[in-house]
């Protein structure tokens, strides 16, 4: 696949023809300049047809039947809709005020049980923003609430993957994986070391191998049982926020004793252990922009992350800068990480088909192919450039609106001519 750029002025985008009907779901895309993974790969003027919310066909030679409505693409770039991991979206809205906020549980009666599909708000102002910046599905994982110190909870509880279209039923898939953090934040969660917290992890796994008891020493509720059950026996995977190599490898260890299905997060110094990791198969999602220790626990943190991680053989899959207002620069960072030596392909493989992959969804999103959800997204560049901006988005064949209440307010108070 090559990426190359195009003149605006040759493709005219401002003339691209629609579909008569925004919620139109069988058309055709043409003259399109498709990217993707997978076997389509990379096609000047080709053309996607869609069927019913789905991708009929796609290619050089696709025949569209008589009738169908027509999109011209003008030669502009078309990808697979953007896939999106580490997010809160639709359970955060501003992250000052508390009651905004559905990421997390301060309960003593449940961890690994709490489950963020049923916080889900699809009103939530943070999807346009990241829908106009091409996502169209995002996993959207639980996170910590450490307000109550004396609370010990290893598990942040289970992540849920999304769809991000207007008017389509906002969750996608649910338990698609139960969260960890380990290092130092997680150890301070549990007994406030990492040795006491690994022993701790070990004990309550072998527990989960026996009756559960209302007095179990370690706090955990019914539910808490029964959610780490479908962990132990590797129906859900466990993704594990960790940091430094020698957590990683502890990590590696316990899904290999315990055979757990794994999933790394933020693994700053990955790199350093990356043919262990590709040893185990394990996937990694991460910040190829994480450089800056913040903590200790990232002082190896290095910009060629990806690019070592890649090389070894490891699935990445790559995030936005925050879980809610920044989650659209995910396509910056994948782009940072091609000047770092990522090829090109992988880049975008990285956030489209391999978060895919990894939680379970290839064969419906992450890739322009037959039999797929039409999750296509028109840019007026090279969707890895900085300034390039999608002009036309569909979820599941429906196109999307092009605004946020961000760009709203830009339009209300961006000419005042009552203003000096």
């Amino acid at each position: 696949m090559k990426f190359r750029h195009l003149s605006l002025a040759l493709m005219g985008l401002a003339g691209l023809a629609m579909p008569h009907s925004a919620g139109a779901q069988t058309f055709a895309i043409t003259n399109a300049h498709i990217l993707s993974p997978g076997p389509v790969g990379e096609v000047e003027r080709g053309t996607i047809f869609v069927r019913d919310g789905r991708i009929s066909s796609a290619g050089r030679d696709v025949v569209v039947p008589a009738g169908i409505a027509i999109v011209d693409a003008k030669g502009a770039f078309v990808t697979p809709g953007l896939f999106a991991v580490n997010t809160a979206l639709g359970l955060v809205e501003v992250s000052s005020v508390d009651g905004t906020q559905d990421a997390r549980t301060r309960s003593i009666r449940i961890n690994a049980a709490f489950d963020v599909q049923y916080g889900l708000n699809p009103a939530s102002t943070l999807l346009p923003v990241a829908r106009l910046g091409g996502i169209t599905r995002a996993v959207v994982m639980p996170n910590y609430d450490d307000s109550n110190i004396e609370r010990e909870a290893p598990f942040a509880g289970k992540a849920a993957l999304i769809s991000l279209g207007q008017g389509t039923n906002m969750l996608f898939k649910a338990g698609v994986g139960m969260v960890l953090e380990v290092g130092e934040d997680g150890a301070a969660r549990l007994g406030g070391s990492r040795a006491s917290e690994f022993v701790v992890l070990r004990e309550i796994l072998a527990s989960l191998k026996v009756q559960w008891t209302v007095d179990n020493e370690w706090g955990l509720s019914s539910a808490d049982h029964k959610a780490l059950g479908v962990v132990a026996s590797g129906q859900m995977p466990l993704i594990v926020l960790v940091h430094r190599a020698a957590d990683i490898r502890q990590v590696l260890d316990l899904a290999r004793d315990f055979k757990l299905k794994l999933i790394l997060s933020g693994a700053e110094e990955a790199w350093q252990v990356a043919d262990e990791i590709a040893a185990m198969k394990v996937p990694v999602l991460l910040n190829p922009t994480s450089n800056i220790p913040s903590n200790f626990d990232q002082i190896g943190a290095s910009l060629r992350n990806a690019t070592i991680l890649e090389k070894a053989g490891v699935e990445i899959a790559i995030s936005g800068n925050d879980a809610g207002h920044r989650v659209r620069d995910m396509r910056y960072n994948a782009g940072l990480a091609v000047s770092r030596g990522l090829p090109p392909v992988a880049g975008l493989e990285a956030i489209t088909l391999a978060p895919a992959r990894i939680f379970g969804v290839a064969h419906q999103v992450g890739s322009i192919e037959a039999g797929k959800l039409a999750d296509l997204v028109i840019w007026d560049g090279d969707p890895l450039e900085a300034l390039t901006e999608p002009v036309a988005i569909y979820v599941d064949g429906k196109e999307q609106p092009m605004q946020s209440r961000a760009t709203q307010l830009g339009q209300r108070y961006g000419e005042r001519p009552d203003l000096p």
